[in-house]
């Protein structure tokens, strides 16, 4: 049992965690044809979100809330280039620094098709639509009745019982943890009488949120590459792109983009490339995915509220253990995810790497280290251009893009390219991971991500009147400031400090001398901006309570999420009552709310901090399926549920406490803080 900080309450007095209760109790149970809080199956790799029959029926409900998409890390698409023009053909916007013309991709004045098919492509696709039909054609909505879905989290599984028109039909969904694979049994007497069957279809690419496009189908081709008496394969090819999906099932290719499946098993697998050996069975394939989850669950960190007597301690733990389970299926991959993961798309499917960290550096507090190590490892694929970035630039290392692909190439925006606040983020995770695994292995398996950050770090501040400053031109993660006027944010400035100190701890690991550059920086690097008691946005933004309180407060970032190099922590307490009196919450984000309440914890103020975490905004709206909502056109934000975890986390686990004595009382086990 972990020992909670003087000023939480105690934790239960060696009881130990009734872990499948905890889950348990929080199944997500729907009762109607409700379209906003649509429920998933995933392993991290592969996700298939799916309607109240369990499969993706009816679409067009979803539409406007969150659309009912496949998708994988490996499955995108690209629209051909307008006329052959590439990314090296793209003009570049330059920006004075310090007497040195730098390039950015920021301006499509000119070149407006270029710059908005780079942004577009390429686009993460939606592998499928898998949806029932009855007597060959779509039932109405109005058919189902009775409708009783659970998602069964300790197991994966989501069974949906309902009527339709008047028979009984039971489905049972789940996606087998290694392999990107959907099994789905179906129990009715209409399958038994041969009415009820299954629709697998296939659209074109598109770049908008359900990264579908069904009225192109001379576009993309289908072909059958392999078929039996109980299985299929098909080959998909969409302009330059590939994936096979092969069935397991009675399954036959109905028109040029469409299978129907009949009986009551059936098993789909989705792969880049043509797969071998059998497929599971539908009933392996939900054996697999209970294992799975039994272990996900026995292991790691858990948190326990139910003692609590504060009303909010109920909800928050259901936002918990939802977060837990949604990174797990969506932020847990090969590559940084999006911030709707493998849901639907936003910003075209591209992963923001500025997010990476709320998404994936949780898992290092709850003793799931290996689910970040996944996505982590993709920064080594793409150094060599990151590195070719930076010389271009005329910077030493390598600078990271914001918004990406799988290539890694910068996307252009008016915004993204000026950001920085991506760049220490590859090592501090990798801090985390050699703290999970202190050895050799860790420090060689990302030495060269470490260094070539901070190579990068120390050459882009510049030595001007005896100190190093940070911009301009930049953007600083709260994005709402001119990149020509703008330098040393206070966020990035307490980054920068602590990211070089550890890099230079990673010297001395591997045997290394300490770099003299580095230590110069840290040590003449500006100090953090101050104004009437209070920090500043950055040095230039005497206006950050008044014009700018909106976006992110990210100044509080400095003493919570950082542990604050070169924080007053009596000036950060200023801070935070300032920003909690006099933000526009409704114009934030829903990672803002637990770094908000990080900072109070640091500081020692544990009410503060859950109040933090229920501020009233509509980008602090959670869905019943744990999906942190935040306007139209972007229903879910991961980065909300990953800084949840985060910031719990480290609530419990520090020594200074987040958790209020009166009207709290925690469990926890096998967590740690930032």
């Amino acid at each position: 049992m972990l020992a909670l900080g003087p000023a939480c309450a105690a934790a239960f007095d060696g009881q130990r965690i009734d872990r499948r209760a905890l889950v348990q109790r929080h199944n997500p149970v729907l009762h109607e044809a409700d379209a906003s809080p649509p429920l998933s199956v995933g392993n991290g790799e592969f996700a298939f979100t799916a309607d109240f029959t369990g499969l993706q029926t009816f679409p067009q409900l979803y539409e406007k809330t969150i659309p009912l998409c496949t998708q994988s890390q490996w499955g995108w698409h690209s629209f051909p280039a307008p006329d052959g023009l590439g990314a090296a053909q793209l003009r570049l916007e330059m920006f004075d620094t310090y007497g040195r013309q730098v390039g950015y991709p920021t301006s499509g004045k000119g070149q407006e098709r270029l710059f908005a098919w780079l942004r577009e492509n390429p686009h993460r696709l939606n592998l499928a639509r898998i949806g029932l039909r009855l007597d060959g054609r779509p039932p109405s909505p109005e058919d189902v009745k009775e409708i009783e879905q659970t998602l069964d989290l300790w197991t994966g599984i989501l069974e949906s019982r309902f009527q339709l028109r008047g028979a009984p039909v039971r489905v049972v969904t789940c996606c087998h943890p290694e392999m990107d694979a959907l099994a789905v049994s179906i129990r009715s007497p209409l399958v038994d009488g041969g009415r009820l069957s299954v629709a697998i279809e296939f659209p074109y690419g598109s770049a908008e949120i359900h990264a579908s496009d069904w009225k192109s189908p001379e576009r993309h081709r289908t072909a059958i590459v392999r078929q039996e008496r109980h299985s299929l394969e098909v080959r998909r090819e969409l302009d330059q792109d590939r994936y096979t999906v092969r069935i397991a099932g009675p399954a036959a290719l109905s028109s040029a983009h469409k299978i129907m499946v009949t009986g009551p098993d059936l098993v789909c697998q989705f792969s880049p490339r043509s797969a071998a050996g059998a497929l599971p069975s539908a009933a392996a394939v939900r054996a697999a995915s209970t294992a799975h989850w039994n272990r996900f669950w026995s292991s790691g960190g858990a948190i326990d509220f139910s003692a609590s007597q504060d009303r909010r301690a109920g909800e928050l733990e259901r936002r918990v253990v939802l977060s837990q389970y949604l990174t797990a299926i969506q932020c847990a991959g090969s590559m940084p995810p999006q911030e709707t993961g493998l849901t639907c798309n936003s910003w075209y499917g591209k992963f923001h790497l500025e997010m990476h960290w709320w998404h994936a550096a949780h898992f290092a507090l709850w003793g799931r280290t290996a689910l970040l190590e996944r996505s982590l490892g993709w920064y080594r694929t793409i150094l060599p251009s990151a590195r070719e970035k930076a010389r271009q630039q005329g910077y030493a290392g390598a600078r990271w893009p914001k918004m990406v692909g799988p290539e890694g190439r910068d996307s252009p925006s008016p915004v993204g390219p000026m950001l920085i606040w991506q760049q220490p983020h590859p090592i501090r995770m990798a801090e985390l991971c050699y703290r999970a695994h202190p050895g050799r292995a860790t420090l060689e398996r990302y030495r060269d991500v470490v260094m070539e950050s901070a190579e990068f770090m120390a050459s882009y501040a510049v030595l001007r009147d005896g100190r190093y400053v940070l911009g301009p031109p930049v953007i600083p993660a709260q994005e709402n400031h001119p990149p020509r006027e703008t330098w040393n944010p206070t966020f990035e400035l307490a980054y920068w400090s602590y990211a070089l100190g550890i890099a230079q701890t990673w010297r001395e690991r591997l045997g290394m001398a300490r770099d003299a550059k580095w230590d110069d920086v840290r040590a003449r690097l500006s100090a953090l901006p101050v104004k009437d008691g209070v920090y500043l946005a950055h040095e230039n933004c005497p206006q950050t309570f008044t014009e700018r309180n909106r976006d992110h407060p990210s100044m509080l970032g400095a003493y919570g999420l950082l542990p604050g190099d070169g924080v007053d922590p009596e000036t950060m307490r200023r801070t935070l009552r300032k920003v909690f009196a006099e933000w526009r919450w409704a114009d934030t984000w829903g990672w803002d709310f637990p770094m908000v309440a990080m900072t109070a914890a640091r500081l020692g103020e544990p009410e503060m901090a859950i109040d933090a975490l229920f501020i009233e905004s509509p980008k602090n709206t959670w869905l019943r399926n744990g999906h942190n909502s935040q306007r139209a056109g972007l229903p879910l934000y991961l980065p909300g549920n990953g800084a949840l975890l985060l910031a719990v986390a480290t609530m419990v686990a520090g020594t200074a406490g987040g958790f209020p004595q009166k009207g709290w009382k925690v469990a926890a086990e096998n967590l740690s803080a930032l």
